[in-house]
């Protein structure tokens, strides 16, 4: 794969932000999604991001693996591979500024019904009423959603982000919960993405390449997450979700 330096600069940063948001603060991984989109065509970089997002899972397994909540994931798993399925059809049926407006409007809905749960929850409502046990649609919901944002333009960190917000997880099981089923969902999506000509062997030795900018992102977010308390760590991932779905839908 051909880049000028520039270009070079802007995939080795993408990286970066690949291997951090695996182990640091997961609204950053929104932020990668828009810098590859910026230096390779958004329908190519949906492929040639997912191996350098399974080298950053591998990492986030291995650090975090034994936070995990495998509840939450047992509730998602087949649902996140319905929306996998949708979402391979719909690459041959939408343009980029289409994927880009429906992706950005999911992101938007899924930030406002999370702001709408913890405002009830504030106002006196029962936690076990509105977290502890989602209603049978929620996980349906963020599942198909998950599956079906990932496949078109691997954005569902933001997704994922307001379900295990929802399940009120603390710091280190929301992490490994993320982490597994991230693993997971990725490699699920391998055979699709190889199906469609999205990765190639060309790409893949421009990911290898890349490799070790995603573990620097993955070590660097591993020092960053001990140093974060709670409050800040929801803070920043909800505000990171928001803004990165306005800009898919507005910008």
């Amino acid at each position: 794969m051909h880049l000028e330096t520039w270009q070079w600069a802007l995939v080795v940063l993408g990286a970066f932000l690949v291997g951090m948001s695996k182990t640091g603060i997961a609204g950053f991984g929104i932020l990668f999604v828009a810098i590859f989109a910026n230096v390779i065509p958004a329908r190519q970089a949906t492929g040639f991001v997912l191996p350098l997002l399974i080298f950053g899972d591998v990492i986030a397994v291995a650090s975090y693996r034994q936070h995990t909540v495998w509840r939450h994931l047992w509730r998602l798993f087949p649902w996140t591979a319905l929306g996998v399925i949708f979402g391979t059809l719909a690459l041959g049926r939408l343009d980029d500024g289409s994927t880009r407006r429906l992706i950005g409007g999911i992101i938007v809905a899924m930030f406002a019904l999370h702001v709408w749960r913890k405002w009830r929850t504030q106002r006196g409502r029962p936690d076990e009423e509105l977290v502890a046990h989602a209603p049978p649609w929620f996980p349906v919901a963020a599942g198909v959603l998950a599956g079906f944002t990932t496949q078109v333009a691997n954005a569902a960190g933001p997704v994922m982000i307001l379900y295990l917000l929802a399940m009120r997880l603390p710091k280190m099981e929301f992490l490994g919960t993320g982490a597994v089923f991230f693993l997971c969902l990725n490699l699920f999506k391998v055979p699709f993405m190889a199906g469609l000509g999205m990765i190639t062997a060309s790409s893949f030795l421009t990911n290898v390449l890349l490799a070790p900018a995603v573990v620097a992102g993955a070590l660097a977010g591993r020092w960053v997450i001990h140093r974060i308390n709670q409050q800040w760590f929801e803070l920043i991932a909800l505000v990171l979700t928001f803004a990165a779905g306005l800009k898919l839908l507005f910008f």
